[in-house]
């Protein structure tokens, strides 16, 4: 069978979104889902809507399926090293959602794996694989020499109201590599990285409750050029992205995990609004991409964009450090 054959790790909020879209990326087989015994039923129901071969209430019985060459990690923050390490070491491709691993030195462990089994690796972040993205980077230089970047991405979060009341779920706890920054801003820096680069200087101010970053702002410093990353989880806002140049704008308004149309507008009038989206949900474009990179095996590719996902760890870390938050 050509393509690839997915375990989905998890059965999440992420999961959820993306399995009604999942037949939009050719190559990709749903050979199982991985659960907790308690949770067989629902998975059982899962599999049965999704056209999903099987369920696996035990990942070591997932990562001994021949059936199985490709997981999806979709599991809270603090689980992604262990479950993609032992991934790798079964011999399976590992696609890991974001934040890739809390910690440095865990994706390098992640990298040596993959790189000594020839294995594909890779950090799942919508906006790396959107068209839209692709083109404000081919058209950046447009707008002159840059000189501020605005990204925001502020969503009152579904889990906030539980939290206020004193329930700690995973996505508001530092144990689990919980946070604004972590869920909402890795997207911010992502997306600045992706197009600008790495900064000389990193400062992040949050807003914390019971030691947790919920809303923030970091500040990005690339000499002649300044970035602000905006995440919040506690308070709506419009989300949208502003880059500033000595010849003009460009302007993104909706949030950077999906990118919609860009508009450019530049100091001699001219303007322009692009539109290159390929499919209206925002993870087909990345998980094509994946299933391409594991088809073909493309190893120069993987370690590409494992470099980025390292530059940006290397930022969120920066980020964290600045402010005094631990996490995992």
């Amino acid at each position: 069978m050509s393509g690839i054959r997915l375990a989905i790790v998890g059965h999440g909020q992420i999961v959820a979104d993306f399995l009604p879209a999942a037949s939009a990326v050719e190559g990709m087989h749903l050979a199982a889902i991985v659960g907790r015994p308690a949770r067989r039923e629902q998975l059982e129901q899962i599999a049965a809507e999704h056209g999903i071969d099987r369920v696996h209430v035990d990942y070591g019985a997932c990562l001994a399926d021949p059936d199985v060459d490709t997981v999806w990690i979709a599991l809270p923050n603090s689980l992604h090293f262990e479950y993609s390490r032992r991934a790798l070491l079964a011999g399976k491709h590992v696609i890991c959602e974001k934040p890739f691993v809390l910690r440095s030195d865990e994706l390098a462990e992640l990298r040596s794996l993959a790189a000594e089994r020839e294995l594909i690796l890779v950090e799942a972040i919508s906006n790396q694989y959107l068209s839209n993205v692709r083109w404000i980077e081919e058209n950046l230089s447009r707008i002159g020499e840059l000189r501020l970047v605005q990204c925001e991405y502020s969503q009152y979060s579904s889990r906030y109201d539980a939290f206020r009341s004193g329930q700690v779920l995973p996505a508001f706890d530092p144990s689990m590599g919980g946070g604004a920054l972590m869920d909402l801003g890795i997207y911010t820096l992502h997306l600045v990285v992706g197009l600008i680069g790495a900064p000389d200087t990193v400062d992040y101010r949050p807003t914390l409750e019971r030691g947790v970053d919920t809303s923030g702002v970091v500040t990005l410093g690339y000499g002649s050029a300044q970035a602000v990353c905006v995440a919040a989880k506690d308070s709506p806002g419009p989300s949208r992205t502003k880059l500033q140049g000595t010849g003009g704008v460009i302007i993104v308004d909706g949030a950077p995990n999906v990118v919609p149309e860009v508009r450019i507008e530049l100091r001699d009038g001219t303007s322009e609004v692009v539109d290159l989206t390929v499919h209206p949900h925002r993870m087909v474009e990345e998980f094509r991409a994946f299933v391409a990179m594991i088809e073909s095996l493309d190893l120069a590719e993987r370690d590409r964009r494992l470099d980025h996902s390292a530059t940006v760890l290397d930022v969120a870390t920066r980020a964290l450090e600045s402010a005094g938050i631990t996490l995992g």
